[in-house]
């Protein structure tokens, strides 16, 4: 594959990587959440839920309205772009080795 960065992060199905630190949520949030459109996987590490969604705008939007809805309190929100990495592994389906 040729490209820009951004061209090649175009290329392939990955969205953005989510992350939001999260409190006083039941356990049951995270099958909500993976089951919302475009979220196509989603873990909590303690208190921060991950997940990965495809392509696709206003995916933060949606995942941060159903936290909301759910009366989710949330502290820091982070969203990652596709990287190069992400773009190899998946044209490939290797991962990057030394």
């Amino acid at each position: 594959a040729t490209g820009t960065n951004e061209e090649l992060k175009a290329m392939i199905n990955s969205g953005e990587k989510l992350t939001v630190e999260i409190f006083k949520f039941e356990s049951s949030i995270i099958e909500g959440v993976r089951n919302l459109p475009n979220i196509e996987s989603a873990e909590l590490n303690g208190n921060l839920l991950v997940a990965k969604s495809s392509r696709g705008k206003n995916n933060l939007v949606e995942l941060l309205d159903y936290l909301k809805s759910k009366k989710v309190s949330i502290g820091k929100i982070y969203s990652e772009p596709p990287t190069l990495n992400d773009v190899f592994l998946e044209i490939t389906g290797k991962e990057l080795r030394d």
